[in-house]
């Protein structure tokens, strides 16, 4: 039996490829890989991390979401051992290997990286790049012939061993440096960026195959995205960060459905935004009052719910808007991708009232740029087309509309 299926059979009997942990308490099971402490980088005056912790468990994936200039590179590039922290450590298995007073060097970590340019060696054939790091070990031929056609089986590269890196296409060459990282049974596998110089479609099917196979083969994954898509369709759990430091830090799940910042609402997808005052929803729950309409929701920020009167804002996704019954335009919302918590008024607990402004044709659906009474904008689904100047009505279920202070 091969020294990666015996990997597969040794660590992935609690999970298999469907199953995802929904937070910390499942996967306690597991030992700490990866433990980052209070960890602080700067950059002569620009501090680029701001005493950022986490702890990633043996088997587990981990995707660090966030916008350009974040933090999330200078943090892979902290594990890698590509720089060195200011401040705080990081730990691999108990042991420090990176701190103010020195760093294990990245050869010994025992960390393999994936590069968003896949970082080939376009004068060697697909065979000897895979097989590097295993030359690098002194590993006999026979050994090494075996290790790199199990990696070319496991990454459907069969028949492609002897050509060169710019004869391959975008996926191939990235199968072959994923198959590059994982030939070596690294502890843990570092991804930058990995899929975004491919096209939509293959950047689609590399996150569901990257996906299947760490979780068959039972590979502690650090995942840098700027992707919400391929954060969800990878991580266990999602750390997202804000200007150095950690914003949030929880299963996808419990982060898209309660965004922890008016920034992580909108990096995940509540790109519409209302503003208001506080008040008292007829069945007691918070409530803001906006240009539009007053709509009962979720209050997701720091601290306290916030009191009657003071200063607030709505966010909510476009998708998650329901056409009121009888509405001359009751093609949005849920007529496209299905409002958390059912449909129509019943599952509604505020009416917003737009103005069409634009429509555009996205295929399968219309995308309208609509207005407010009172000049806020906000962007609407429809199943069909709708006329510039067209008034809609659309409610929007409590659990998706997310409020924050101003």
């Amino acid at each position: 039996m091969s020294a990666l299926n015996e990997q597969w059979n040794r660590k992935n009997k609690p999970r298999e490829e469907s199953g995802r942990a929904e937070g910390q308490q499942e996967q306690g099971a597991a030992p700490k890989l990866l433990e980052i402490q209070d960890v602080v980088k700067t950059y002569g005056k620009f501090r680029a991390l701001k005493g950022v912790s986490l702890d990633l468990r043996e088997g587990e994936i981990i995707s660090v979401l966030g916008p350009s200039g974040c933090g999330k590179s200078t943090l892979l590039q902290l594990v890698a051992g590509l720089a060195k922290p200011d401040g705080g450590q990081i730990l691999l298995s108990g042991r420090s290997i990176a701190s103010a007073s020195g760093m294990v060097p990245p050869e010994k970590r025992g960390v393999n990286m994936v590069f968003q340019d896949y970082a080939l060696w376009p004068h060697m054939s697909v065979f000897d790049n895979i097989a590097y790091g295993l030359k690098q070990k002194k590993m006999d031929k026979r050994a090494i012939r075996a290790k790199v056609d199990e990696a070319l089986n496991l990454l459907r590269l069969g028949g492609l061993e002897d050509r060169l890196p710019p004869q391959l296409s975008g996926g191939q060459q990235q199968r072959v440096a994923i198959a590059r990282a994982i030939v070596t049974e690294p502890r843990l596998m570092l991804l930058d960026e990995p899929l975004s110089n491919l096209d939509m479609r293959l950047r689609i099917e590399m996150r569901t195959e990257m996906a299947v196979l760490f979780r068959r083969l039972g590979i502690s994954v650090f995942h840098v995205t700027h992707d919400p898509e391929e954060a969800f369709a990878m991580a266990d759990r999602l750390l997202i960060m804000r200007e150095g430091a950690v914003d949030q830090f929880a299963t996808p799940e419990k982060c898209f459905r309660r965004p922890a910042s008016r920034e992580a609402a909108s990096l995940l997808g509540a790109i519409n935004r209302l503003e208001g005052h506080f008040a008292r929803a007829a069945d007691g729950g918070l409530a803001l009052v906006t240009d539009a309409g007053t709509v009962s929701g979720i209050y997701c920020g720091e601290g306290e719910a916030p009191r009657e009167g003071e200063r607030g804002e709505l966010r909510f996704r476009p998708e998650e808007l329901v056409a009121q019954a009888g509405d001359a335009a009751g093609r949005s919302g849920a007529g496209i991708g299905g409002a958390r918590g059912g449909s129509g008024a019943a599952a509604a607990r505020g009416t917003m009232s737009f103005r069409v402004v634009h429509g555009t044709f996205e295929g399968t659906r219309w995308r309208s740029l609509a207005e407010t009474a009172g000049g806020g904008r906000a962007y609407l689904l429809h199943a069909s087309p709708v006329t510039p100047g067209e008034e809609v009505e659309l409610a929007l279920p409590r659990e998706a509309a997310l409020l924050y202070r101003a």
